[in-house]
């Protein structure tokens, strides 16, 4: 969005367009084939809420979910993304309730210090919590360990996953 033309070396007769979802919104883009799907979010797409921690999707700060799913966003490029892909991004978590009460729990916790890993961690606690709602903490530790952290040592993580946990359940609960 940003005017630039793109940094990738593909001549612009090359580029593909892409039309996804991105936090329940369509959107349409011209871009290289092989331009990584965290610089268009944040660099097109004004999303900054995913971070490049490591750019080879060892430390899951880039985390986003792809149709449901939680992927390194600095290890996706365009070209893998099919039209029509639903991308949820942090921001677009944050607007959910269900993101409102992750957040909630973190704060709670303590488990955010730095806050460069959280937008991660909380996209990877959400995608464990849409298939688990009463996780136990070994399940917990499991679906947050391509997460790094290096302020916490994750003990106030975990617990802020419990704690969202709960409160999911008592919100499903009551509608």
């Amino acid at each position: 969005m940003n005017g630039e033309p793109a940094r990738e070396n593909a001549p612009a007769e090359d580029w593909i367009r892409r039309t996804w979802l991105v936090n329940g919104r369509e959107v349409s883009l011209r871009v290289p084939p092989l331009r990584r799907v965290l610089d268009i979010l944040r660099e097109e797409l004004g999303l900054t809420g995913a971070k490049e921690g490591c750019g080879e999707g060892e430390c899951g700060a880039c985390t986003v979910l792809v149709d449901d799913q939680p992927v390194c966003a600095c290890l996706l490029v365009a070209a893998q993304l099919p039209n029509r892909s639903r991308i949820l991004t942090i921001e677009g978590l944050s607007a959910m309730e269900e993101g409102r009460i992750l957040e909630e729990a973190y704060v709670e916790a303590g488990a955010v210090q730095c806050g460069f890993c959280i937008p991660g961690m909380v996209m990877a606690s959400y995608a464990l919590l849409r298939r688990n709602s009463a996780p136990t903490e070994r399940q917990i530790r499991e679906a947050l360990a391509g997460n790094i952290c290096r302020c916490t040592g994750y003990v106030k993580i975990v617990e802020a996953v419990g704690r969202a946990a709960e409160r999911m359940g008592r919100a499903a609960a009551g509608r």
